[in-house]
């Protein structure tokens, strides 16, 4: 085994599992907890687009304390109390289903608290993997990662759409808590609790967000980043928002359709994902990122052109390669920006880019439904598509391009550590 490996770490090895069942029941859960809605409580499409605003709020709300939180705590911790809390959120629906006593609010209240657990669930398992694997096999590690994701979201919600037709969607959900559970059993074994590195001096919780925004932000390299993953969550929002309402309203194609379509680019995302070490292994961490980028960027393009016949083809062969770039970005991206963060900065550095990335999904999924109800489906497309081909520019035109390799010294942009 290569000594870069980070399957030789025994406590990646449990992160990996636990993050697997964890990403299980969070598909599934995709699935079944708007059947939910709309099977026992007769929710409305308004309240249905609510449920599902209330699943990313917890990021914008307190996505940047909890960096700070989590660079106070150790990790081990909080991963476990994170999924047992979901765990327990989770099921409740089915146990106020089979009382019939389930309520919208109810539903409502459980998928924003389990949103907030969320947040620190995934905020602390990117901040302890430095410490897990070390630096030198960052790249490995999240290449994994990103992997086990685009696997996830393809088969979890192929499997939860299963368990719904067969199980009933409460049924469902109650495998969503059971996997929560079962990814915080499993988050025991592990044995690696870093303790939080003691500040050099009493800083209240406003002092340390803006250190965490001022790292992010006052780093050439690392606001490029951070742009071009925002630029890219936006373009990719407003296309899935309008996807649906393109294939079923406008081209009246089946759903199944849709779904092999999205199918197809969780493919090009665990394609791009496995790729992306060996690629910057040749050409370097930044020409990858950057030239790279640059010659796939505008396949994101093709997709508005997706009509019947060839043309699903085309659009959906645009769709594969846009992705592939994501799955390659998050890798890569992701490596670099822990690289350059100490210790004492993890937390905080993810939960600012987790804050900027959920918030352009937001902005995407907002700005897709008013530009399609005032200029039309293929208008709004073009629009994310015009993102999409354009999210390689802030890392292109930044230092990054022109770094060979990920930096070997844990770095800190104006905060004493």
């Amino acid at each position: 085994m290569q000594t870069n490996s980070p399957w030789r770490t025994a406590d990646f090895r449990t992160l990996f599992t636990a993050t697997a069942l964890s990403q299980l029941g969070t598909n599934v859960g995709y699935v079944a907890v708007p059947l939910i809605a709309v099977a026992a409580l007769d929710a409305s499409p308004g309240e249905v687009g609510a449920l599902a605003t209330l699943s990313t709020l917890a990021f914008l709300l307190i996505g940047l304390p909890t960096g700070a939180w989590v660079d106070r705590m150790r990790s081990r911790r909080l991963l476990i109390g994170a999924d047992l809390v979901r765990a327990v959120l989770i099921a409740s629906l089915p146990a106020a289903w089979w009382l019939d006593t389930l309520t919208l609010g109810q539903l409502y209240a459980v998928v924003l608290l389990n949103g907030c657990a969320t947040v620190f669930f995934d905020v602390s398992s990117q901040s302890v993997l430095p410490q897990l694997v070390g630096r030198d096999a960052l790249v490995r590690a999240n290449a994994a990662l990103v992997s086990l994701f685009a696997v996830s979201n393809v088969v979890g919600r192929s499997v939860g759409g299963g368990l719904v037709q067969l199980l009933t969607a409460p049924v469902a959900v109650f495998c969503t808590a059971v996997s929560h559970l079962a990814s915080a059993l499993r988050l025991i074994a592990m044995s690696h609790a870093p303790t939080p590195p003691a500040p050099s001096r009493p800083t209240g919780l406003r002092t340390q967000i803006a250190e965490g925004l001022r790292h992010v932000f006052g780093n050439k390299e690392l606001r490029a980043l951070a742009l071009t993953a925002a630029l890219t969550n936006l373009g990719m929002q407003i296309i899935n928002t309008m996807l649906p309402v393109l294939f079923v309203s406008e081209l009246g194609l089946p759903a199944s359709a849709l779904g092999l379509f999205w199918a197809a680019g969780g493919v090009g995302l665990l394609l791009g994902a496995r790729c992306a070490g060996p690629l910057a292994g040749r050409l370097g961490h930044g020409r990858t990122l950057g030239f790279v980028g640059l010659c796939l960027a505008p396949a994101g393009l093709l997709v508005p052109l997706v009509d019947r016949g060839a043309w699903l083809w085309i659009g959906g062969f645009g769709w594969v390669l846009a992705l592939f770039k994501t799955g390659m970005d998050n890798v890569l991206g992701v490596s670099l920006r822990q690289r350059m963060t100490s210790d004492a900065l993890l937390g905080r550095m993810n939960a600012t880019f987790r804050f900027v990335l959920t918030g352009a999904l937001a902005v995407g999924a907002a700005v897709a439904g008013l530009i399609g109800e005032l200029a039309g489906v293929h208008t709004t497309l073009w629009v994310g598509a015009a993102c999409l081909a354009l999210a390689f520019l802030p890392v292109f035109l930044s230092p990054v391009r022109t770094r060979r390799a990920l930096p070997h010294q844990q770095q800190s942009v104006g905060v004493p550590t």
